[in-house]
């Protein structure tokens, strides 16, 4: 997609944290943003509001769009239980089936569309890494818990109602995306730097599950990339080429933050804790180890593609956030 000029740019669902650095990025750029949203507040770009379920005047602001990006459902930071899955799986499944019947009524859909996946949508994987060519989705793992399985469900029915749209206009790319470190408050960094802070930042579990992540900048990067290269659809995982076991990650973030020590916490902690903090251990004890081979075959830099030095870099952000917020 070469764009002349700037661009237009439409973030469904965009009002979170992932949401926030793109709509930055773009807005800095000289985009012209927008941002579908289900609670409109006051934002430096346009926010319109929409239902994520319906065909409203929102479809207007498709018509002629250079970039539709979908980031919309529930936070799956909570507790699963039964008014929550359906909220997840609903949120995720019907925002992306309306925007598929948005654009096929469009006489200039936007020729890119990039909608939010998942890489939990891999099994529990401590042998070997994860591929879009040689990956195994999950579901099937012996012994895993319902919650696991929950997440996998919620990511294949995501992705097939995606592809499930007959667009000929419009490329279609799955963002099977990992946690996306940022510096910014409130986000999966700042929490876990909070552990590290408060002396907590240990091991989870056995801590040889491995953690995939992404460094902000090159998860925008990513996108810009995928925007540019016009060869480049389906399913792709948007995560560092070097995912390690929980517990040499969290190491690494102690050593950043400049402490040693860090009081581990084992399964049963973790699962007594979850309670109170109405949230899910799977969250920190599932194995993620997805490597971004679509990426890197399609020729992708990466510029933090280690976590030691990525976590320097966001420990000295988060830093001067808080010298200068």
């Amino acid at each position: 997609m070469n764009a002349v000029g700037p661009r237009r740019v439409v973030l469904a669902g965009g009002s979170g944290q992932v949401g926030t650095l793109l709509a930055r990025h773009f807005q800095a750029k000289g985009d012209a943003v927008v941002v579908l949203s289900r609670n409109p507040t006051s934002a430096p770009w346009r926010v319109t509001g929409w239902d994520a379920v319906t065909v409203g005047p929102w479809i207007n602001e498709l018509e002629n769009a250079n970039l539709l990006i979908n980031l919309a459902g529930r936070s799956v930071n909570c507790r699963y239980n039964a008014a929550n899955r359906r909220e997840i799986l609903a949120s995720r499944v019907q925002s992306t089936r309306i925007l598929g019947e948005a654009i096929a009524k469009l006489p200039q859909p936007p020729p890119l569309w990039l909608n939010s996946s998942t890489a939990t949508i891999y099994r529990h994987a401590l042998d070997r890494a994860m591929d879009e060519q040689t990956g195994e989705l999950g579901g099937n793992e012996p012994n895993a818990p319902s919650s696991w399985r929950f997440s996998i469900d919620v990511a294949k029915s995501w992705e097939e109602n995606f592809f499930a749209s007959e667009l000929p206009s419009t490329r279609k790319i799955a963002l099977r995306s990992a946690m996306v470190m940022s510096p910014d408050r409130g986000g999966i960094f700042d929490t876990l730097l909070r552990l590290v802070r408060l002396g907590l930042g240990g091991a989870s579990g056995s801590g040889r599950q491995f953690v995939s992540w992404i460094h902000e900048a090159d998860f925008i990067a990513a996108i810009e990339f995928l925007v540019a290269r016009e060869d480049v659809r389906g399913a792709v995982n948007v995560s560092s080429p070097n995912p390690l076991p929980n517990r040499q990650f969290m190491q690494a973030l102690r050593t950043a933050w400049g402490t040693r020590a860090g009081l581990p916490a084992t399964k049963w902690m973790l699962e007594f804790g979850a309670i109170f903090l109405r949230t899910e251990t799977e969250l920190i004890l599932k194995s993620r180890r997805v490597i971004p081979r679509c990426l890197q075959d399609a020729g992708f830099q990466f510029q933090f593609p280690d976590w030691p030095r990525a976590a320097q870099d966001l420990v000295h952000c988060w830093k001067n956030l808080s010298e200068h917020p």
